[in-house]
């Protein structure tokens, strides 16, 4: 057993994927105690949280967005060019909050239990997570866990909002938080007309030397999910590979003409792997590939925001949505 529990008193933890609110009116307004279910069991807050920590990808973005500064939070392993382990559009926020950067958590080996510990906090956020079972135990021994609602890393930007913020005791203002961010994406869309009845796909990472098989994201995946925000349909094709649970496949190149329905292809690369794409006899197969019709990302901010958060979605929206409307064109 680590060592950090013997200095934990045993915690009740009980938890669900809808929020169900029972018991005495606090001062803020929000009743408690709070019960949260989800994916791998039922949380129960009986007061409102005074230290937050979160741990996985961007969960700390929703108490940020509604003015709350966690006491530790995961370090960014991606897309943080400066190397402080914070995004920018995060620690902008820091600075707008007037805030420090809080204990940040190295997650390279997985969840750093003993360093969540040591903040102390009264609840742990992880709504868009990979948390096992074993990890959701073991972090429920030190405090509240927020978890995913249904499968791992498929949790969208709603949902991480509404589950966090209802974490919080703030799932009034998780709302508003979540019509502000539509409203901007509404307006932002609108400007892009030749995005409507396309379709996107998102393939993973491919290897310039080998494009035998073709990765991509399912509509389990929120950068897929993001593409519906964006005015873009999903493929029948990625659709009907899709699996439940799964947030990733794999074609192989011989079957490229499977993805005949798709009209942009996102993905993550260079120059370099546009050329092989292009120059590939299987893979230049593909229409969007053969018009041109790609959106290449790298490691920078846009990147990494096409896994959309509360804090990224603002900061690189208009570029990010310029990008596919220049591949939209390409494809007609």
């Amino acid at each position: 057993m680590p060592r950090f529990f013997r200095f934990l008193a045993p915690c009740a933890a009980i938890w669900m994927s809808m929020i169900a609110f029972t018991g005495a009116r606090a001062d803020d307004s929000t009743i408690y105690p709070i019960t949260i279910r989800h994916a791998l069991g039922t949380t129960t807050i009986t007061k409102k949280p005074e230290r937050v920590a979160t741990v996985a990808w961007a969960n700390h973005e929703v108490p940020l967005a509604l003015g709350v500064v966690p006491v530790g939070f995961a370090a960014a392993n991606f897309g943080d060019d400066d190397g402080d382990g914070l995004l920018p559009w995060v620690a902008e926020k820091l600075a707008e909050l007037g805030a420090p950067s809080p204990a940040l958590f190295d997650e390279g080996d997985g969840i750093d239990f003993e360093a969540v510990a040591a903040t102390q906090p009264d609840v742990i956020l992880a709504a868009y997570s990979g948390l096992t079972q074993a990890d959701y135990d073991t972090l429920s021994q030190i405090a509240p866990v927020v978890a995913y609602p249904d499968s791992a890393w498929a949790t969208d930007w709603r949902e991480m909002i509404r589950l966090n913020s209802a974490g919080l005791g703030l799932a009034a203002e998780g709302e508003a938080l979540i019509e502000r961010i539509e409203g901007e994406i509404a307006g932002t869309v609108a400007g892009h007309p030749e995005l409507k009845g396309k379709t996107a796909m998102f393939v993973t990472h491919l290897d310039t030397t080998n494009l035998s098989i073709v990765n991509f994201y399912t509509a389990n995946d929120s950068r897929v999910k993001f593409f519906a925000d964006l005015g873009l349909g999903l493929p029948k094709s990625v659709r009907e590979a899709t699996r439940p649970g799964q947030f990733s496949g794999s074609v192989s190149a011989e079957r490229i003409d499977t993805f005949g329905d798709v009209d942009i292809v996102v993905t993550y690369g260079s120059d370099a792997l546009l050329e092989a794409m292009k120059n590939d006899p299987l893979v230049s197969r593909m229409p969007a590939v053969e018009h041109g019709a790609i959106v290449m990302l790298g490691s920078d901010p846009v990147g990494t925001a096409a896994n959309p958060t509360p804090l990224s979605i603002s900061w690189v929206l208009k570029d990010y949505v310029n990008r596919l409307a220049g591949a939209a064109k390409k494809s007609e």
